[in-house]
């Protein structure tokens, strides 16, 4: 990351490809409501016209305190920072994404067998902590706050850009302890929720005004491509938000 935020975003979009899939699958985000796809042709996309109300409804639904709200906010940024190629993670909205997500089925853990007996597993078994997401999102930004004033003397959003990184640097390499969870694996998730934040369709509260899709070159949610499918050349479909079917339901 101390090579300057073209080289991080450039990096970390080369890798992102496989999170399209998960936020496609919506295997991580389940609070909005169920929406029908239509049969009709794709229709001109309304932009961001639809997703803006979501985006002035956000709210926090699971960080109580400002100041890990804020941790949690610097952190996503440097994982996804602005650059010359479009906004970075806290303008997107990425938050509070994070936030609503920890709130409902993925933050329980409401998918995963998380009783006893627990005992040390390989690190080809996945899921290795009796802690639910919630607990581990609290503690590591806790733990990194408590870094950054250890190291520093500020608090992390306070620092600059190259002593943020060099914390979470430290997380991803393990050199940092956590109670009840590896540094490593929480950083895993927090990166993963960074991106999926990012990709998410808008009506989870991140990717505001479908940039992140736009970055892309991403159509989003359309409901069909019968228009385009025979066309040998590429098209640039402006991008859709499942909150842009409303009108068809």
């Amino acid at each position: 990351m101390e090579h300057e935020n073209k080289i991080t975003r450039r990096s970390f979009l080369k890798t992102s490809t496989f999170v399209a899939t998960a936020v496609l699958g919506s295997g991580v985000m389940g609070n909005a409501a169920e929406h029908k796809h239509s049969t009709n042709p794709t229709p001109k996309s309304k932009d961001s016209t639809n997703t803006e109300k979501y985006r002035q409804a956000r709210g926090r639904m699971f960080f109580t305190k400002d100041e890990d709200f804020q941790v949690l906010s610097a952190a996503t940024e440097r994982i996804f920072p602005a650059d010359e190629l479009g906004e970075g993670s806290i303008a997107l909205g990425v938050p509070y994404f994070i936030d609503n997500q920890l709130a409902g089925a993925y933050g329980n853990n409401i998918r995963e067998y998380m009783q006893g007996p627990f005992s040390k597993g390989e690190p080809t078994q996945g899921y290795q902590t009796p802690m639910i997401r919630q607990e581990i999102f609290l503690e590591g930004v806790h733990c990194i706050q408590r870094e950054s004033k250890k190291r520093f003397k500020k608090n992390f959003p306070d620092l600059n850009p190259k002593e943020q990184d060099k914390i979470l640097h430290d997380f991803e390499a393990d050199k940092v302890a956590m109670e009840g969870v590896e540094a490593s694996y929480f950083f895993s998730l927090l990166r993963e929720m960074t991106l999926c934040g990012v990709y998410a369709d808008p009506i989870y509260s991140g990717n505001d005004g479908m940039k992140g899709w736009k970055m892309k070159e991403f159509p989003g949610a359309q409901m069909s491509y019968l228009a385009f499918i025979t066309d040998e050349k590429f098209q640039k479909i402006p991008p859709m938000s499942l909150s842009d079917m409303e009108g068809g339901m």
